[in-house]
């Protein structure tokens, strides 16, 4: 097939039924870019010679050098079959769970994916990730088994073994797209048993339970993947070749007379051909005969590898002669076999053929969009597609219309923004030179060769000078064509760095309407709510895009310039019609990294992408010298941009931290930052661990496993008084744990205590953040008066089941009421940590509002209460062991006392001086440091304060501490942390689930390397008919880094380990723990010398933010020791 023409491929894009987009998805090493690489030599871009090699669509340096795809990229290919023209866009994406956010990039703008799967490794855990993915976007996948030549050449298998490993190889692959496909069905009817008990009006049925109903009823034959179906391709890309059922029933049935439907029905299975009676029998392994896939498939298919792998030439020749092929003399006499191999099997079983026609078959046209994919696109968060206002659900035809009409409205997704280097832009590309101006610079070249040569032999006549003149000014006086094009871009690009800028593309697709240049459209943003929009705007609006009131999260920009995307390069269109994949340029300024255009602001932005991998890996980054702070600024800024995963933030300390998916995204994107976006030097610290901070119950034992109780000594009374000696004096401290503490001005009391919370409601909670947030706009609308209308019912019915989750979880004693009274949940008001209000004086419930006693104190305390839910935000945000967030913790506010602050009141009406108390009140919040609503005061401040009071004795001095509300954030906080520091404290680690797959020869090494980094093997099991071994293990993610390395290095490369994070755990030892009875002091030593993990992760983190470290700098000081070894 020839390279195709621009003009073709726009040609082809008008024709919407026969555009398909697809995704390639694979596990890291499955095949994925070479299977790529076959289907673009198909269309003459690249050699077939070069195919596997080449890797043409792994662009970056670091993709080649790695071998590994690390981003999703485009290519547009044409395929021909029955007379129909196809237009395919092909999207190669990575396989590395680092990368796994570019495959929701990809995914979200494509149709139908190809799942690529090895014959040898089978289902691998990111080939279920990827497929996971597919099923979540409703999109529909079709099974490509690569690298079946591994089977005969390094497995060494018979063709029998061979049939029955890639049918266990389907069974695994057809199992996990039922288990998605059964929890669907089952959420499903989940949702309709609580809408009949919503609505009771609904037909009584018989409440017979049986899980299996709705399974029974739903058709899911379609899903599956089966040879017979036409939806699974056997190939090996790396030899060129590749075939469907359907290849060799079409041949079959010419040579044994049988039906071509009846192979296709039976090629695949326990189906066996009797030649005598020239019929197909069923039951191949009962009566020990041969299936007909290995009969009349791999039987000659082995035969042909045998030939070659032995250079048997007269088979050779006899096997290409039977097949009609005919095959060049370079190949026949290449003494490498894999060289004739590709020669005979790509012309027999061209791969780009089975592939890409079961693409056209199978896959649909953006015309097939279903329905269901269509309203779970525009519905974000928590909404329903019928509470959409009904100008947005009218779009919903236009999705499935996919109309080309001027009048149809131009909806585009932008699944992410990528960076080209602008030299590469089709508009800033050097035009090639005709033969009049090659044959002109020629001349110049040689006059001034001349001239020099003049000059140096000193002659120095008139005439080359004046050769020379012309010769200086001719470029001026006679710029033609590209020569004024090339020459005057010099010096118009005058600052060098201009010329290598980066330039950011808009990686999109057209969902509905035409594309056209120059033409303007709205950019809404993921928080945009065309509701807001709708209430502004009255309906039938016919204003230009820029006279428009301004709205929140929407923008109005110009589509500059559209390009189709070719694998590495660039193309330049004037229009792209509905259904296609396209580059958008000059959305650098309003697209941060994914945004919905549409040309009517009624369209609701697309659901956000789901992304597999969550960023745990942070660095600080800094300029080497500190001058060049803008460029690491600015670098950062166009990195984030151009990585749809990367984090950064700025941290209270000033530092720049970067936040990765993992080792491998973290080194691509620093080799980003240093050669592209900032292109300086630059210190990268080493990696920030996060941790959570937690409290657990009182344990039973100690450190050796005795009882605690009567056998303590004396040593114990020791601890429990420092213990006692870390909370200030002021705060009462009640045996159960209840802290007791006043504000600095002496007019409020509160009584906190903290309480752990169960693991299940803690993972509840982080579940539902979304939800928790919905909740908490719900109840600041409450309290400010305002109607609630605008929360849906279906949002009010998973607020209801989310609470009854909680108090299903929450019971027994202590628990009674809990959920009923849940104030707040923090840090950030949707965090895994909940405040619950038990003060008589003031209820307030996140689920109803505030209500207390009466409407005066009511409406005191209203006010007041948001600085208490301010001081748990703080206190939960940064925990007392070493600044990090608290997951699992429930604070609760027993009493909350402002008698006195109420007397003061009186007081005040009485005298009729409150406007002179104001004054001083303003006076003195200048004058003190320490009036900062979010800051605490200094301690040695307040303590000072509260003496001054005391000496005074007078309650009605208050305005030397700044504003109440201030004091009460700062006392809540300290509330908060002294609640915790008598608890039994734990610090909590973030885990990775660790996969490897490695030989049996190397397992010991794999679990050294394991258990030496505190990880912990969950399950091993082996791979069926292969010397595989699956090793499942947990991992915390602070001994994660350099463990790829490690474990590569020690089995030579046979075990790659893939790190998902997967939860946070709590690390069991205690990081404050001494010895202190007889017992420990025996096992452990006076100093527990034996590393205390916890301490060792906290003493780390506190070092890092300069928080004080208890430890002893000097060991012994009486002598001096050397710590190295004697030698």
């Amino acid at each position: 097939m020839v390279l195709n023409s621009l003009d073709k491929m726009i040609e082809l894009q008008k024709n919407t039924a026969n555009i398909r987009n697809i995704c390639v998805l694979a596990h890291v090493d499955h095949g994925k870019t070479t299977l790529a690489d076959c289907l673009i030599s198909s269309n003459g871009i690249i050699s077939s010679r070069l195919a596997g090699k080449l890797r043409y669509m792994d662009s970056r340096e670091d993709e080649q050098i790695r071998g590994i795809t690390m981003k999703s990229s485009a290519i547009s290919l044409h395929y021909t079959k029955d007379n129909q023209e196809y237009l395919i866009n092909l999207i190669d994406s990575p396989g590395h769970v680092d990368f796994s956010s570019e495959v929701s990039t990809a995914v979200r703008i494509c149709d139908g994916c190809i799942i690529v799967v090895d014959a040898v490794e089978g289902v691998c855990p990111q080939t279920q990730a990827v497929l996971r993915q597919a099923w979540l976007e409703n999109i529909r996948p079709v099974l490509v088994i690569n690298k079946i030549d591994r089977l005969i050449v390094e497995l060494k298998f018979t063709p029998q073994e061979a049939y029955s490993h890639l049918k266990n190889i389907l069974e695994q692959i057809n199992a996990l797209t039922g288990t998605l496909f059964t929890s669907k069905v089952l959420e499903e009817r989940a949702e309709r048993e609580t809408e009949s008990q919503v609505n009771p009006n609904s037909e009584p049925r018989e409440q017979v339970y049986d899980w299996s109903t709705g399974l029974e009823d739903t058709d899911d034959s379609h899903l599956y993947f089966s040879p017979e179906q036409g939806n699974v391709v056997f190939t090996s890309a790396i030899d060129g070749w590749g075939f469907g059922i359907e290849h060799f029933a079409k041949i079959y049935s010419q040579k044994i007379g049988i039906k071509k439907e009846v192979l296709l029905k039976t090629l695949w299975g326990d189906y066996y051909i009797n030649m005598k009676a020239k019929k197909i029998m069923k039951g191949d392994q009962a009566k020990g005969k041969k299936p007909l896939f290995v009969q009349l498939i791999l039987e000659n298919i082995w035969s042909l590898y045998d030939a070659v792998l032995k250079k048997d030439k007269g088979k050779i020749e006899k096997i290409v002669t039977s097949l009609g092929l005919k095959i060049g003399a370079r190949e026949a006499r290449h003494s490498d076999p894999k060289v004739q191999i590709n020669a005979i099997c790509s012309q027999w079983l061209p791969i780009s053929h089975a592939v890409l026609s079961m693409v056209c078959q199978k896959l649909p046209s953006p015309l097939d969009i279903a329905s269901e994919r269509v309203e779970k696109l525009m519905c974000t968060g928590s909404q329903t597609f019928d509470s959409l206002p009904p100008e947005t659900q009218d779009l919903k035809a236009a999705f499935m219309k996919c109309g080309s009409e001027d009048t149809a409205p131009v909806i585009i997704f932008v699944s992410k923004m990528f960076a080209v280097d602008a030299k590469a832009l089709p508009q800033n590309k050097p035009r090639p030179l005709t033969q009049d101006e090659i044959a002109q610079r020629r001349e110049r070249a040689r006059q001034r060769h001349a001239e020099k040569l003049a000059a140096a032999q000193g002659q120095g006549p008139v005439e080359p000078t004046c050769h020379g003149g012309i010769l200086e000014t001719s470029p001026q006086e006679e710029p033609r064509g590209d020569e004024q094009q090339v020459e005057s871009m010099a010096p118009n690009s005058a600052p060098q760095e201009e010329d290598s800028r980066e330039s950011f593309i808009a990686f999109a697709r057209v969902f509905s309407g035409v594309a056209r240049r120059g033409r303007k459209i709205f950019v809404l943003g993921p928080k945009y709510s065309p509701v807001e929009f709708l209430q502004r705007v009255p309906s039938g609006f016919s204003t230009p895009p820029d006279d428009l009131p301004t709205v929140p999260h929407m923008a109005c920009c110009t589509l500059e310039n559209l390009y189709l995307l070719m694998g590495r390069e660039l193309e330049e269109l004037e229009e792209v019609p509905p259904g296609n994949v396209l580059g958008i340029g000059g959305l650098q300024d309003f697209v941060l990294k994914s945004a919905t255009l549409c040309s009517l602001p009624s369209c609701p932005p697309f659901v956000p992408l789901s992304f597999e991998a969550t960023p745990i890996v942070r660095v600080a980054v800094e300029p080497k010298h500190p001058s060049e702070m803008p460029q690491l600024v600015k670098g950062m800024k166009l990195l984030n941009q151009a990585d749809p995963c990367v984090q950064i933030l700025i941290q209270e300390t000033g530092e720049h931290v970067l936040v990765t998916a993992g080792e491998v995204h973290l080194q691509r994107c620093l080799d980003d930052l240093k050669e592209r976006f900032a292109k300086i030097h630059i210190s990268v610290s080493e990696p920030i661990i996060p941790f959570r901070e937690t409290i657990t119950k009182p344990p039973k034992v100690d450190m050796v496993n005795e009882e605690i109780g009567k056998q303590q000594k004396v040593a114990v009374i020791h601890q429990t008084r420092d213990d006692q000696s870390k909370i200030p004096e002021g705060v009462q401290v009640d045996s159960d744990g209840l802290i007791t503490i006043t504000t600095p001005n002496k007019l409020a009391t509160l009584s906190v205590r903290a309480m752990p919370l169960p693991d299940e409601v803690t993972q509840i909670l982080e579940e539902n953040s979304d939800l928790i947030r919905s909740v908490e706009q719900l109840t600041s609308l409450l309290d400010e008066g305002k109607n609630t209308q605008m929360i849906h019912q279906k949002t009010q019915e998973k607020m209801w089941e989310f609470k009854g989750k909680l108090e299903q979880h929450l019971t027994g004693r202590k628990w009674r009421n809990t959920v009923d009274q849940i104030w707040s949940f923090g840090p950030r008001k949707c965090g895994p940590n909940i405040l619950v209000s038990r003060s008589v004086d003031f209820q307030n419930s996140v689920w109803t509002g505030a209500a207390g006693r009466a409407s005066q104190t009511a409406s005191r305390y209203r006010d007041l209460g948001n600085s208490i839910v301010s001081g748990f935000q703080l206190a939960t945000l940064s925990g007392p062991m070493c600044e990090e967030p608290l997951m699992g913790v429930c604070f609760v506010l027993e009493k909350w006392d402002m008698s006195k602050l109420e007397e003061q009141g009186v007081s005040d009406n009485q005298n009729h001086e409150k406007s002179d108390v104001v004054g001083e009140v303003q006076e003195e919040e200048r004058s003190c440091p320490g009036g900062d609503e979010n800051q605490e005061p200094p301690d040695g401040c307040s303590e000072a304060s509260e003496k001054r009071t005391s000496q005074k004795g007078d309650p009605s001095v208050t305005d030397c501490y700044g504003p109440f509300s201030g004091q009460l954030i700062a006392t809540m906080k300290e509330a908060c942390r002294y609640a915790l520091q008598v608890k039994p404290q734990r610090l909590m680690a973030a885990m990775y689930t660790c996969d490897i797959m490695a030989t049996s020869d190397v397992l010991g090494r794999v679990y050294a390397v394991l258990s030496k980094r505190e990880g912990r093997v969950l399950q091993e099991e082996m791979k069926e008919g292969t010397d595989m071994f699956i090793i499942k293990a947990v991992l915390p993610v602070a001994e994660s880094f350099g463990f790829a390395d490690e474990i590569r290095k020690r089995t030579s490369g046979l075990a790659s380990p893939q790190l998902v994070f997967s939860h946070w755990e709590i690390i069991p030892s205690d990081p404050f723990w001494v010895p202190t009875t007889e017992e420990e002091y025996l096992h452990f030593g006076e100093k527990a010398d034996s590393e205390n993990q916890a301490r060792k992760y906290m003493n780390a983190v506190r070092k890092r933010k300069g928080l004080h470290v208890e430890e002893k700098i000097v060991e012994h000081a009486e002598k001096q020791r050397t710590l190295s070894k004697n030698k």
